[in-house]
């Protein structure tokens, strides 16, 4: 058996951990099944982006009429576009690979791992254990009770990516950020798509206002049903169908289409590395449980990302990483704040959020709403952007921010400017401190907070 100060799961943010460790003169063992950087890098945020990014531009021109340009798309050459969503994740794999070498008291597993035993893993054959252990192990596509889906060939966020010729039809199931990036992108790339969502509206999280304009946008270049409840697949020739069931008339709806993407959520992959077996408790969703700390419910075991459930984005598995690395460090524990946690969604239109929605900050707080257009400032008007707007969420009595919303262009950039000054204590005063730019669209966030009234 081998005996390490450290023991990383997982090759996402665990890196974090390994290069502080590393750093500090630890020795180290950093265990993941592959490939190298986890979700984001490899199934997720990177690759969907480079893929996003061609989708706006194809959408952008097919809109261009509005303001006064007829143009046309002869050719998308959809191989090429997937080829150039692989190329960063190649040379990130390159990179990464290469400072695993000669680097002393660090040892770089691949392979599914699991607990045998109080701190201790089987990795492959090999038994590891650890001083302190850190699980960034993630999760993975939820695959839902349908009938017959053991049997239709399904694409997932994991396998999508492999495609190399554009399907002409999809159906996606599920209405989250996964589903809805994929029908922005397949729709922009000619694909007749369909997504069967089993919520009453898409990103159920977002403000409901946000979500029914985007629904509105979407169904402009696909068909959206919500509410329905799949519950039978089976493989109709080269093609899939999908049986649901409408929830609210229970009318049964059939769709037919080349390919099917399951979308439907995530699941902790805290199951395959057995962690009971170790002492840690997961809830009834089987994600691992943690204090404000990070802390699992066995000493000297820390989780963060994913793998607990939470807030289900890089940047956030990041932060925890970290704090996580200085509780396990230091005597005075800091407390995760998750009040400054941003999104974004990147569909068309695109949405970024932060804080809290109107519904939950009436629960704790007298509040505020301000709400403007990107056409209520010069730079949107010149867009002649007339659909996307803001909202924003204040504390009555102390003006402090609580909640902001955007849904249009560039939202997850004109966001940051709040997430700042909510990083910063969240008074609303400090949108003001700075001089904005005349015309350009941060005006929109000064014009959001200038409208508060009473909801």
């Amino acid at each position: 058996m081998k005996q390490y100060d450290v023991v990383v799961i997982g090759s996402g943010s665990g890196g974090e951990i390994v290069e502080a460790s590393l750093s500090q003169g630890f020795s180290v063992a950093w265990i993941d099944k592959g490939p190298l950087g986890g979700t984001c890098l490899n199934v997720g945020c990177i690759p969907s982006k480079m893929l996003i990014y061609p989708a706006d531009r194809i959408v952008e021109i097919q809109e261009a009429e509005k303001i006064g340009i007829k143009a046309e798309i002869k050719d998308i050459n959809f191989g090429a576009i997937m080829k150039h969503m692989k190329k960063p994740i190649r040379e990130s794999h390159e990179h990464m690979s290469q400072g695993l070498v000669n680097t002393e008291d660090f040892h770089y597993y691949k392979g599914v791992c699991h607990f045998i035993s109080d701190y201790t893993l089987d990795v492959s054959g090999e038994q590891v254990r650890g001083g302190k252990i850190f699980i960034g192990s993630g999760a993975r596509p939820l695959i839902p009770p349908i009938k017959g889906i053991e049997n239709v060939d399904y694409l997932t966020n994991e396998t999508v990516f492999n495609l190399t010729k554009r399907p002409e039809s999809i159906i996606i199931i599920g209405g989250g950020y996964i589903a809805v990036e994929f029908a922005h992108f397949f729709a922009a790339m000619g694909t007749k798509v369909t997504v069967l969502q089993r919520g009453n509206r898409l990103i159920k999280n977002s403000e409901p206002e946000v979500s029914d304009l985007l629904k509105k946008q979407m169904d402009k270049r696909m068909t959206i049903f919500t509410n329905i409840e799949v519950f039978e697949a089976k493989k109709i020739g080269s093609g899939v169908t999908v049986i649901g069931r409408k929830k609210t008339t229970k009318e049964e709806r059939e769709v037919t289409a080349e390919k099917i993407l399951i979308a439907a959520g995530r699941k902790s992959n805290s199951d395959l590395l057995k962690v009971e077996n170790t002492g840690v408790e997961t809830d009834e969703r089987g994600y691992i449980k943690v204090n404000e700390y990070l802390e699992t419910s066995k000493n000297n075991i820390w989780a963060f990302g994913d793998a607990t459930g939470g807030y289900m984005f890089k940047h956030v598995a990041n932060e925890e990483a970290i704090v996580a690395w200085r509780n396990a460090l230091h005597d005075h524990k800091t407390k995760m704040d998750y009040y400054a946690i941003p999104y974004a969604v990147f569909t068309y239109p695109q949405i970024a959020a932060v804080g809290l929605t109107e519904e939950e900050a009436k629960k704790e707080h007298e509040i505020l709403v301000g709400r403007a257009k990107y056409s209520d400032v010069a730079k949107g008007e010149a867009m002649i952007e007339l659909e996307g707007f803001t909202k924003a969420i204040i504390d009555k009595k102390d003006g402090k921010i609580l909640g902001f919303h955007i849904i249009g262009p560039y939202a997850p950039i004109l966001i940051q400017e709040v997430i700042n000054a909510m990083a910063l204590g969240g008074h609303i005063g400090l949108i003001g401190h700075g001089m904005h730019i005349h015309p350009a669209l941060p005006e929109l966030i000064l014009r959001t907070f200038g409208n508060l009234r009473e909801p």
